[in-house]
């Protein structure tokens, strides 16, 4: 696909029709050139496996993952104060933000 080109979107929702979350609950959002892999909280031990997934899905089609542009980002619910929650352990090689500017 040929970046900046009208068929670069849709040909990458074409190209990444069998992409899916292995985990029941996660999900995969395709938009543009971009994927997004959203996973709840009760599925929180799952990132590294979806993650590899994505990986090997990308090395099978001869795709190249961006770690450049690769990002996790929890959310929360405000409010919870006094609430503890444990944060699932940071990916490797994946940096955590507290912030992003996903394209719409």
């Amino acid at each position: 696909m040929i970046q900046g080109s009208a068929l670069g979107p849709a040909a990458y929702v074409v190209n990444t029709g069998d992409l899916r979350p292995i985990t029941v609950g996660n999900e995969i959002i395709k938009y543009a050139d971009d994927t997004y892999l959203i996973v709840t909280a009760e599925n929180a031990s799952s990132c590294q496996a979806e993650f590899n997934n994505i990986s090997q899905w990308a090395s099978d089609n001869n795709l190249r993952l961006n770690q450049n542009k690769t990002f996790e980002i929890i959310f929360s619910v405000r409010g919870n104060r006094g609430t503890s929650i444990t944060l699932p352990p940071i990916l490797p090689n994946i940096q955590r933000v507290a912030t992003s500017k996903p394209l719409a």
